[in-house]
């Protein structure tokens, strides 16, 4: 029986890993793959601020909160996550969480990996997060790395989710993917995040736009699509 095919996510907060990459999650976990997803922070300080609103609220009761959003946002995507606990606002990665993100590259060998933008003027966390899966991506190579570990190891292809504003973080949609036969399992889950109930219908508008941008590109019909920039070139035998 052959190895199920894998994917890793590597996303700075909880809200990211839907807004951005939820119909890549669900599509691909629909079709056979296992998908983790590396939640590196809560979101606790500025990703929760409909959370800090109410009376009472404690940086411990929010961290909870958003775990508890987080765990099942990934559940409703059929993916299964990880959380770093390393701060957000600024995120800073330890050594120890650098590490861990190696391992997790060589015990999982993915197919894909999606991460943020290269560059966020908005948002440090997130080209943060990307350099981080970058350079884990790049050491889990290393032969030296761990010399005495036994893995099976091949460099992934790396696709950055669409930010927030892409105009401003010089985002190229290189890649559309049709996500219409998971859309619903994606916008159900956005309900999961009330956190940031504010970004509901923006994504959802988001995602109408890639659709009719992918159906024009392609010529099939397509009604939400996710927009993907392409980190290394893609290697083909023939163009067409």
């Amino acid at each position: 029986m052959s190895k199920a095919k894998t994917g890793l996510v590597v996303s700075a907060h909880p809200g990211d890993f839907v807004w951005r990459a939820g119909g890549a999650i669900a599509l691909h976990a629909k079709k056979g793959y296992r998908v983790k997803i590396v939640c590196l922070a809560y979101g606790e300080r500025g990703e929760s601020q409909f959370a800090w609103k109410q009376a009472g609220m404690t940086l411990d009761k929010v961290k909870a909160g958003r775990k508890d959003e987080a765990e099942r946002a990934a559940a409703s995507l059929g993916a299964e996550i990880e959380f770093f606990d390393a701060g957000d606002y600024p995120l800073h990665l330890t050594e120890a969480h650098k590490e861990r993100l190696i391992d997790i590259y060589r015990e999982l060998n993915p197919s894909f990996v999606l991460t943020h933008s290269l560059e966020d003027p908005y948002n440090v966390d997130h080209p943060a997060a990307t350099a981080a899966a970058q350079e884990a991506r790049i050491i889990a190579q290393a032969m030296g790395h761990k010399p005495e570990a036994e893995y099976s190891y091949s460099a992934p292809p790396v696709f950055l989710f669409e930010p927030h504003q892409p105009e401003m973080c010089n985002f190229k949609p290189q890649v559309i993917l049709n996500i219409d036969e998971v859309w619903d399992i994606k916008r159900k889950t956005f309900e999961i995040l009330a956190a940031q109930k504010h970004l509901w219908a923006y994504y959802e508008r988001v995602a109408l736009q890639r659709g009719m941008q992918g159906g024009r590109n392609t010529g099939a019909a397509m009604t939400y699509g996710e927009a993907y920039q392409r980190l290394f070139p893609m290697t083909l035998e023939v163009l067409a």
